[in-house]
């Protein structure tokens, strides 16, 4: 039996190209970070890490989990890692012995700000054509579609940074 009911295709919402757009410039511009952080053998999710620990040193893994938008697999795969590297460090929680704080080593401050220069210089490189007061409506818009997506994450009842089956 034939439905008369029209297929919606993807590229017929007004809003696909933003869409489209979206994801494609996150894809360049992880392959760009990736490509330039290698000389300091680290990937972006590594950088997420060293960057949240320069700015929030003694934050729990749970805070950074959900901070990074990822599992705790995720977390007690890189984490371990990089403890191993002598990048950072995992103390207990001075009140709750439960709770791991995680703390930069010296290695691991030097490394962050090496990596912070090379993703501040990608940064320029990229964006330097495009005006400032454009890059800033870019990160409003980007904003509320990050506050929409989580919201509607929220209300199904899954959480980012839990663990997915």
């Amino acid at each position: 039996m034939k439905s008369d009911k029209v297929q919606a295709l993807p590229w017929d919402h007004p809003r696909f190209r933003s869409w489209i757009a979206v994801g494609r410039a996150c894809q360049l511009m992880q392959q760009a970070l990736t490509k330039a952080l290698a000389p300091l053998d680290i990937k972006p999710p590594h950088l997420d890490i060293l960057v949240n620990l320069y700015r929030f040193e003694g934050i729990s893994q749970q805070e950074l989990a959900r901070k990074l938008l990822v599992g705790r697999s995720n977390m007690s795969m890189l984490l371990p890692q990089m403890e191993k590297r002598g990048l950072l460090e995992r103390r207990p929680d001075q009140w709750d012995k439960r709770i791991l704080r995680l703390h930069l080593t010296g290695q691991g401050r030097e490394l962050a700000e090496e990596a912070m220069v090379i993703q501040t210089s990608l940064i320029d490189a990229t964006l330097s054509t495009i005006p400032v007061d454009d890059c800033g409506v870019v990160a409003n818009s980007m904003e509320r579609l990050i506050e929409q997506m989580l919201s509607q994450t929220d209300r199904s009842g899954s959480d980012p940074s839990e663990d997915r089956d």
